[in-house]
């Protein structure tokens, strides 16, 4: 292991001034313009490009630290945009982002991802814990998110909820509308509360979880715990995974401020916002996504089986799409 370690720091020793300077080429273009850069660092930046790449391989060749990589691989993949992206049209670039910049960027936080995961699973149980053994929670954990659902709520009343009779185009789209800008609030709410070392993200997804487990609970007690998964998982799927994957990009960026290295704080999170900027524009387009099925779906499809069959699907579809393993591209 201490052999490992020394490897890594005189292989940093020996090529990090190329990386610094590339990355400070770059700063300087996408802060501004290529106008700003002379005609010797025009010329400079594709072959500290090719320099970075080489590192690169070197580095998982040779198993160095992952932090490492890490910073390896987006340091290639910004001079990469700059060396190759001014000849992609508008649609290539659209489907170089779907195909490999998003899924990519949400893959990178793996590991906050799981975490955010963890925490809200947590959560929702001992909101549902809380409420069921004490209705007297209820309030405290939901508030005014409540709108009429609560234990003095009929069972009726409650029922009603779920299969909501909208038939009028323009209630189901102000209805859409409103959703996608609460959920959107609360995603990026936990994305941009990131940089304070996380905790507010921590504490944000905790709220959010708690009043999803009492929410829970308050049904569960009616007799109605399966009938409100099936309500929830037509768009849950996607707008909880959207949460999660929000509060995992802000945890990204509270890490980078938390431990640095060697880098200014500063400099860390802003490396750490560019790297998850891509999962925060893909977050958005979840949000959509599940604003529709929220907004629109939900309301038409009224069978219980239906509603976890189109949550289940989509839930499946998410993760293939992050997930599932696909040959890896050159950029050079």
């Amino acid at each position: 292991m201490k052999d490992l370690q020394l490897k890594s720091q005189r292989f940093r020793a020996e090529r990090e001034w190329d990386w610094r300077r590339l990355d400070g080429l770059l700063r300087k273009v996408e802060g501004r313009s290529a106008s700003q850069l002379s005609d010797e660092e025009l010329l400079a930046i594709p072959v500290l490009y090719r320099s970075t790449l080489s590192s690169l391989s070197v580095a998982r060749a040779t198993s160095l630290d992952h932090s490492l990589i890490d910073y390896l691989e987006g340091l290639a993949t910004r001079g990469y945009f700059f060396v190759y992206g001014a000849r992609a049209s508008l649609r290539t670039r659209l489907w170089q982002f779907f195909a490999e910049t998003w899924p990519s960027a949400v893959r990178g936080i793996w590991r906050e991802t799981l975490f955010c995961a963890a925490i809200s699973l947590a959560a929702t149980l001992v909101g549902y814990l809380l409420v069921a053994h004490d209705s007297g929670w209820y309030g405290a954990l939901v508030g005014e998110m409540s709108e009429g659902r609560d234990p003095s709520a009929t069972t009726e009343f409650l029922r009603s909820t779920l299969y909501p009779k909208l038939t009028a185009h323009e209630e189901l789209t102000a209805l859409a509308s409103f959703l996608f800008t609460h959920n959107a609030q609360v995603t990026l709410g936990a994305f941009a509360l990131g940089f304070a070392f996380g905790a507010p993200t921590v504490f944000l997804l905790l709220q959010n979880f708690l009043m999803l487990g009492a929410f829970l609970a308050l049904f569960a007690s009616r007799g109605l715990g399966w009938q409100l998964g099936g309500w929830l998982s037509i768009h849950g799927t996607t707008e909880l995974f959207a949460v999660i994957l929000g509060g995992a990009a802000g945890l990204k960026i509270g890490w980078s401020v938390a431990f640095p290295g060697d880098r200014p704080r500063l400099e860390a999170a802003s490396a750490a916002g560019r790297s998850v900027g891509a999962v925060m524009g893909g977050v958005m387009v979840m949000l959509s996504v599940a604003g529709l099925l929220e907004g629109v779906f939900r309301q038409i499809v009224q069978l219980d089986w239906a509603r976890y069959a189109i949550g289940g699907a989509v839930l499946v579809m998410w993760l293939t799409y992050y997930y599932l393993p696909r040959p890896a591209r050159r950029l050079a």
